[in-house]
């Protein structure tokens, strides 16, 4: 038995903590909101994220970032991409040198262009390789213990090993890879076609374009991932491929969400004002067109979703202008 600390009492962090304290572990969950912590240790539940799931007795909520990381052997970070880098500064004196970091945020920072193991690692000031946690893994089916198979990434394929060992259940499966940036590449940037997958559910377009979308999104996807050193192979994974799949076509997806409710001509303060949960790829879209043209690399779609996002041009003109592009062979890398 691990003592586990996991940052973040959202949906993806009370999931985590929840699975974490069925495989064995000793779980300390960490939020910053006091009341909703509060609530969740008389409760046993998180009525915000998941309320109709009962807390196991091996976690245990905490708002103090002290209690939560003390004698800690694994950090899990779940949080927002935007909200990472404070929390870990504020978490990083009381993180043991020792103990295993794991990142289950699938962004990038919108300033400084950075993945978010890259954002951790500053604030951590590189005490050890931090491993990636990604793929096809809707929040309340891993804490309902429905099947899952996700990748795990670490530079030092000992680490990935070790999560594997320590992470795995039943109904929980792990592959290793030493592919970090193919892995958060292919996490962060799936959240933007899943977007473009609601406009074209929200829109009526149809099964053929919706397939058309989700292949020419991995091209887009992949091309970016392979400029910044990740490999072809990952893309064509979990962390890729079925993350994709997943985000685009599940009811349960908040990008997914955000481009229907887009479609129907809502702005996406609204769509956002609406939500109880992060939708990654509303921040995720203007960053990694950044990342596109720092590295030379085109991404059609990810550009007609930020114009929507906007409010620069409407759902429909945004697929006209996909469908009026240029035809090219399918190879092509541009």
């Amino acid at each position: 038995m691990k003592k586990v600390a996991v940052l973040g009492s959202g949906s993806w962090g009370t999931a985590l903590a929840f699975h974490l304290a069925n495989a064995g572990h000793e779980v300390r969950l960490w939020g910053r909101n006091a009341d909703l912590i509060d609530e969740m240790k008389s409760r046993r539940a998180n009525a915000v994220y998941l309320p109709d799931t009962v807390l196991p007795p091996g976690v245990a909520p905490t708002a103090s970032l002290e209690e939560a990381l003390e004698r800690a052997e694994i950090v899990l970070a779940a949080l927002p991409s935007h909200g990472t880098r404070a929390v870990i500064r504020a978490a990083s004196p009381f993180i043991s040198r020792q103990a295993l970091i794991v990142s289950a945020t699938k962004g990038i920072e919108q300033d400084t262009l950075l993945r978010v193991s890259e954002v951790i690692a500053q604030e951590v000031r590189g005490a050890r390789p931090i491993a990636v946690l990604s793929g096809p893994s809707f929040a309340i089916e891993v804490a309902r213990g429905l099947p899952t198979a996700v990748s795990v990434a670490c530079v030092d394929p000992v680490l990935a090993e070790d999560v594997q060992r320590e992470f795995r259940a039943a109904y929980f499966r792990l592959y290793g890879s030493t592919d970090v940036v193919g892995v958060e590449i292919g996490g962060a940037l799936k959240n933007i076609i899943a977007i473009a997958a609601g406009v074209v559910e929200g829109l009526g377009l149809g099964q053929n374009a919706l397939a058309a979308l989700i292949t020419r999104g991995l091209a887009e996807i992949t091309r970016l991932a392979c400029a910044l050193g990740g490999r072809r192979e990952t893309l064509a994974g979990l962390s890729g491929l079925g993350d994709l799949v997943l985000t685009c076509t599940g009811t349960l997806s908040r990008n997914r969400h955000v481009g229907v409710e887009l479609a129907h001509g809502r702005p996406i303060f609204e769509v956002v004002a609406g939500m109880k949960m992060v939708a990654e790829g509303v921040k995720t879209t203007t960053a990694a067109l950044a990342l596109g043209r720092k590295h030379g690399v085109e991404l059609p779609i990810t550009a007609q979703m930020a114009e929507v996002l906007a409010g620069h041009r409407s759902a429909a003109a945004a697929v006209e202008e996909l469908m009026l592009r240029p035809q090219k062979t399918e190879q092509e890398s541009r």
